[in-house]
């Protein structure tokens, strides 16, 4: 249930899906995340470091543990899924 209640979170999957190719300072995040406000990106990536899906590098970037990079292995199947769901959506499908 933490975990359910950690992701549920709005932007933490986002945040979660803008590291996977790699570590990012707060300002290029912010803007990967549609601008976001400061305060709520800096208020879940200390959740995220809480939890140890995150580290902040010793330049400051932010960047997937190993729990985090398993976090976005679990997330693919339903990047999957969505890409499906978004193509029958657009075949006008019921």
């Amino acid at each position: 249930m933490a975990a359910l209640d950690l992701f549920g979170r709005r932007w933490s999957l986002r945040i979660v899906w803008e590291l996977r190719h790699g570590a990012l300072g707060f300002r290029a995040l912010q803007q990967r995340c549609d601008d976001m406000s400061s305060s709520v990106l800096r208020q879940r990536l200390s959740e995220l470091v809480e939890a140890r899906i995150v580290r902040q590098e010793a330049d400051a970037a932010y960047a997937l543990t190993e729990l985090g990079l398993d976090a976005y292995k679990a997330l693919r199947p339903l990047v999957r899924w969505a890409d499906d769901w978004a193509t029958a959506l657009g075949d006008g499908a019921p």
